[in-house]
């Protein structure tokens, strides 16, 4: 009986033994397990228009507060551009968008591809790397319609005739999926652009029934076909509802995976739901902001009883600054300014129109209430997911991206190597940020607010434009005459930065051609300087 005893109780031993290491290799497991990736992309939203970043905003974002709380929010991050289409193609691509065939201004609904299938973009890289990548949402980069005839669509400017060509009855091409997504769900350009149609994996959904007509009191937008499962103040909800669905079928999966949501909102036309109108007790911009903060409340939750918090990195950015439909007078009246403390607004090289709120959630990683102040752009995405997968770039492979992995752990912050970094403004003009230092090589906004280019007024003003940003981060005092060395060193490295087709480390690249396959003019000028 003894004998027995001893026997199971060294067996009972034996089993706890290989218990417990096996609970070991299941948490080593997870520790190596590659994160998930949700990054939520706002449209037109100001760098004060979320409490976190704003003590003195009046719209409510609890929600947004709340990730900011639970991760790291950056006080000095940055869009390579402006406006929408630019800073779109530098997110996924790594590459600062004046290196790309637009030099200035935006897509439309009905352009061509702007990113060739051939380079490397976030999600390709992580497809590679065994994710799956999804994309719901506003893209603006440019896609092939089908045509009934000919090749008579696709510039950047505004005919509505285009639309009358376009076969939806068949798929697009050169689309999310060629750039390494293996869903995709979405519409071509902003939510005021036509063609109005939802495009799921290269087909569209549905065909046009009707020609949507702006009939909106809170905003605009431009008449053109429209499908009949597109409503245009359900888009919002309808992103996230699809989000939702998502996750919940990639979960149950075991691979991680990539979601790029690419938000309609809180670009015009501002259309908040009948359950969010008057909420703000501001103006319907407010409302909408409101709206949307609520569903990122929902997201976070989903995300959480999905069991899959830990592990998932949840980003929240902007696009660039608030539009000035956002009606900056009212909200002025009303004590709130989108641009927080920073000159302009969307369109312009000043601070509003780039500077942008950027969070980053990650609780395996990056401890609550983390704050830094180094300056990030949009365009280290690539570098970042490329540190976090172990992958080392090509020498043509995000050229200005910069991994912020190092950000996220406060003992490894030195470790970002980020030197300077190129704003872009929507005529194309440049301005150059090292250390407390931007050099504006343009006399006016480039962009919407005043001064704007070519007005009387500028002919008054200096050339260019020298702010010390850690003494006026408001940009009022234009230091350019008084200091020349400043200016002559900010000149020769923007110089440098464009020469060489990179900013990062690597061998020397070629920056493309404009779309028309003319002269390059915005950078004309630094050709001339550098003879000089």
């Amino acid at each position: 009986m003894k004998a027995l005893t001893k026997l199971l109780f060294f067996i009972f031993i034996l089993c706890l033994i290989v218990s417990c290491n096996k609970k070991k290799e299941n948490k080593k497991d997870s520790d190596k397990k590659l994160p998930n990736i949700i990054y939520v992309l706002a449209d037109d939203l100001g760098y004060g228009d979320i409490g976190a970043f704003n003590p003195d905003g009046k719209i409510k974002t609890p929600n947004l507060d709340q990730l900011a709380n639970n991760g790291i929010k950056f006080t000095d991050a940055h869009t390579s551009s402006s406006v929408c289409t630019p800073t779109r193609y530098g997110i996924l691509t790594g590459r600062y968008n004046w290196r790309s065939p637009i030099k200035s201004g935006v897509l439309t609904g009905v352009s061509k591809a702007l990113i060739p299938n051939d380079r490397t973009t976030v999600p390709s890289l992580l497809k590679n790397k065994g994710y799956e990548t999804g994309f719901i949402g506003k893209w603006h980069l440019g896609w092939d319609w089908a045509l009934k005839q000919g090749d008579s669509v696709g510039g950047t400017g505004w005919n509505p005739n285009d639309y009358d060509n376009i076969d939806f009855s068949k798929p697009i091409k050169n689309g999310p999926k060629e750039l390494g997504f293996t869903y995709s769900y979405g519409h071509s350009g902003s939510l005021d652009m036509a063609p109005y149609v939802y495009v799921e994996n290269g087909m569209p959904t549905a065909m046009p029934n009707r020609v949507e007509v702006d009939t909106s009191k809170y905003g605009w937008f431009r008449e053109g076909p429209t499908a009949s499962d597109f409503i245009h103040d359900d888009v919002t909800p309808n992103f996230f509802r699809k989000s939702f669905k998502y996750i919940k079928q990639k979960v149950k999966e075991d691979k991680p995976f990539f979601l790029y949501l690419a938000l309609p909102s809180p670009h015009t036309p501002i259309l908040p739901t009948e359950e969010w109108k008057g909420k703000s007790g501001l103006n319907p911009y407010a409302d909408f902001m409101m709206e949307m903060d609520g569903y990122i409340g929902k997201l976070q939750k989903f995300v959480e009883k999905a069991g899959i918090s830990e592990n998932t990195i949840i980003i929240f950015t902007s696009d660039n600054g608030c539009s000035p439909q956002a009606d900056f007078k009212i909200l002025a009246e009303k004590g709130h300014n989108p641009s927080y403390i920073y000159r302009g607004h969307k369109a312009d090289i000043f601070e509003g129109g780039h500077r942008v709120p950027f969070i980053v959630k990650w609780p395996k990683i990056i401890k609550p209430n983390s704050v830094s102040d180094k300056t990030i752009c949009t365009t280290d995405l690539l570098a970042t997911v490329a540190d976090i997968t172990n992958t080392e770039l090509k020498d043509n492979e995000g050229e200005d991206s910069f991994s912020m992995l190092p950000l996220f752990s406060f003992e490894n912050a030195n470790d970002y190597k980020r030197e300077a970094t190129i704003h872009h403004s929507i005529n194309g003009s440049f301005s150059i940020r090292k250390g407390k230092w931007k050099m504006i090589f343009c006399p006016d906004s480039g962009g919407w607010s005043e001064p704007k280019p070519n007005s009387d007024l500028v002919k008054s003003l200096p050339k260019y434009q020298l702010f010390d940003l850690e003494k006026d981060p408001s940009e009022e005092q234009n230091l350019y005459e008084n200091n020349p060395e400043i200016a002559e060193e900010l000149e020769k490295l923007m110089i440098e930065i464009i020469r060489n087709g990179r900013s990062s480390k690597g061998e020397n690249q070629t920056n493309d051609l404009p779309m028309n396959g003319g002269e390059w003019k915005q950078v004309k000028k630094f050709n001339e300087i550098a003879l000089e």
